[in-house]
């Protein structure tokens, strides 16, 4: 185990599944790459259509967040689902989720998002906000996704409406630890 003050159990590293990077290997992550597998291996999801660490940088009250978007599934050149992971409660994952697929491709709205904690989750409307399932296997397969592409809504959140959403992922997803300063391991690779 690693000698840096975290409190992150660290297991050493890890090979992500879809992009073979080397990783921290903690809990967290290993529920991420359990959801990357599942994507792939039960959902038939190729590897070149799910991308991972996505990123949305915020600025507000002069709190710079970064949120973290776990996992993003395109299909015919469009992106169409979000999936984020966090431990827990789904239902405290599920605005800040919308929210992201709201704003992190300008030109376009993502229209699913998937809150998990690794071992339930939960299928949103990105639109709309409804809970459209439940469970791991509310998770669309990719041939099922295939299906609904015709009517799903790209359409962009108005110009007015992204700031908003922004500042939703900005207070959601400001992460302060138990020692009262950010998380995240310096110059890790970790989320």
């Amino acid at each position: 185990m690693a000698d840096i003050p975290s409190h992150h159990m660290i297991y050493g590293n890890l090979d992500d599944f879809i992009t073979g990077e080397t990783l921290v290997d903690t809990d967290d992550e290993r529920y991420r790459q359990k959801l990357a597998r599942l994507l792939v291996e039960e959902r038939g999801f190729a590897k070149g259509e799910v991308e991972m660490r996505r990123r949305i940088e915020t600025l507000f009250a002069h709190q710079f967040v970064v949120s973290k978007i776990d996992i993003v599934v395109r299909l015919e050149g469009r992106r169409v689902m979000v999936v984020r992971y966090g431990p827990g409660s789904l239902v405290t994952r599920e605005r800040p989720a919308i929210a992201a697929a709201r704003v992190l491709e300008e030109s376009q709205l993502i229209p699913l998002a998937v809150v998990s904690n690794g071992e339930d989750g939960e299928l949103l409307d990105t639109r709309t906000g409804k809970v459209l399932g439940t469970g791991l296997g509310a998770i669309p397969t990719r041939e099922s996704l295939v299906t609904m592409l015709p009517s799903l809504d790209f359409t962009p959140v108005p110009p007015e409406r992204r700031e908003p959403e922004l500042r939703i992922l900005n207070a959601f997803d400001i992460e302060v630890c138990c020692a009262g300063g950010p998380c995240a391991l310096p110059g890790a690779k970790e989320g």
